[in-house]
């Protein structure tokens, strides 16, 4: 890169901002440690459209408003905004998006501040992200992080992706199932690159059990379970509060903490109360609201197990939290869940849609004495700087060519179409 570091833009609708810091937290976890070596931008545009306001007044959530621009540990982000109808016209999202992204991704172009092109999500994201890699002439990086696996399944969605993944210069999968889909897809083998999520174990390490469940007011010899996460359907919160009445049966004084907020993919905290009360469980499930990511230590430490009855996952960076501070996890067979808890001794893979098996597992999880130091070793061994330095260097390989563009651009003057 010499004289002249290669500049990467981060391209994703779904990064934390200051009305909705919570969104999107695993990119940003990911590329601002990749900003400790190469300089870096982000463009995080957000859907709009004229009435969206009005909506808020019944829907106080919806869409909240973001500041066009904004700088998070020294870096900048800009919000510049794209046509969205709620419901309407989703199969424009990818056209839209690029077409609302390109002034701004142009001026950071002409400012010599874009030489690579890195984008979170199939679609709409990777498919706006290659749209404008043609236009202004840069290399295109998408990383699969789990939504399109559901993509890939609708025939309005799948052909999109499939161009968009064909499309980019490089395709970094989170996991291996994730890159199965993309060879079925019909990319090249050779353009797909596995680079998982790290953890990191400097925020995530065990604190003394006794110490966490008295912070959080919790008896200090109650079988406790807990799940992190949105408050989505995906996430299978329901599914687990099923299997309390059973759960309690056979460890009396059970506990289950939720820690987790309203998602992009929604908010059922309201149906899982109702669902919680009409099962008679307020006394033995505890909803903590949003943790913030320095404070979650806490109740991973307080748990003796860690359970996600997930319909979909890409890699579940939770897991190998739940891990650095000595929880054993029970999650479901879908997506990336078996490579991250990949053996016996860090948990238990149950079919999804099987919750006599998944009842068995927490229950085995339960009664079982876990080697907790083991499970801080795994996770230490999965720390981010192993991944941070293979996306370093998979940036590095388009230094010359964002340097030639740049140069293009820079004397030409304009676009080419």
């Amino acid at each position: 890169m010499g004289a002249s570091p290669l500049h990467v833009v981060v391209f994703s609708t779904l990064f934390p901002n200051g009305a909705q810091p919570h969104a999107g937290l695993f990119i940003r976890e990911r590329m601002f440690r990749v900003a400790r070596h190469l300089p870096l931008s982000v463009v995080a545009p957000m859907p709009w459209f004229p009435l969206q306001s009005l909506i808020r007044l019944w829907r106080p959530g919806f869409r909240p408003p973001v500041p066009r621009r904004e700088t998070q540990a020294g870096i900048q982000i800009i919000h510049c905004r794209f046509p969205s109808f709620p419901g309407l016209f989703k199969s424009l999202d990818g056209i839209l998006l690029a077409l609302g992204s390109l002034p701004t991704l142009w001026r950071l172009k002409r400012a010599g501040r874009l030489d690579v092109l890195d984008a979170h999500f199939g679609y709409p994201d990777g498919y706006a992200a290659t749209l404008l890699g043609r236009w202004l002439r840069v290399p295109v990086t998408i990383t699969m992080r789990g939504t399109e696996v559901r993509h890939a399944a609708d025939p309005a969605l799948a052909p999109r992706l499939r161009r968009a993944l064909e499309g980019a210069d490089r395709v970094f999968t989170v996991s291996a199932s994730l890159r199965e889909l993309a060879l079925k897809l019909g990319v090249a083998p050779d353009k797909v690159r596995v680079i998982g999520n790290g953890v990191d174990t400097a925020r995530f390490a065990p604190v003394p059990k006794a110490e966490a469940r008295a912070a959080l007011g919790l008896p200090a010899d109650a079988p406790v379970l807990i799940s992190v996460g949105g408050l989505a359907e995906r996430k299978g919160f329901h599914r687990v509060i099923d299997l309390l009445p059973d759960l309690r049966r056979r460890f009396p004084g059970l506990m289950y903490l939720i820690a987790g907020g309203a998602s992009a993919e929604g908010d059922w905290r309201a149906r899982l109360e109702r669902q919680v009360g009409s099962l008679g469980l307020t006394d033995t499930v505890r909803f903590l609201g949003v943790v913030e990511p320095d404070e979650l230590k806490g109740p991973l430490s307080a748990a003796d197990v860690f359970v996600l009855a997930t319909r979909n996952e890409g890699w579940a960076n939770v897991f190998l939290e739940a891990m650095a501070c000595g929880v054993p996890v029970v999650t479901t067979d879908v997506g990336g869940n078996r490579e991250v808890v990949c053996r016996p001794e860090l948990g238990a893979v149950v079919p999804f849609g099987e919750p006599e098996a998944l009842r068995e597992a927490v229950m085995e999880a339960l009664a079982r004495s876990w080697d907790r130091e083991a499970l801080v070793a795994y996770a230490r061994d999965n720390e981010w700087s192993r991944r941070v330095a293979e996306l370093v260097e998979e940036f590095g390989a388009f230094g010359a060519a964002g340097d030639v563009a740049r140069r293009q651009v820079q004397a030409e003057g304009q676009v080419h179409g």
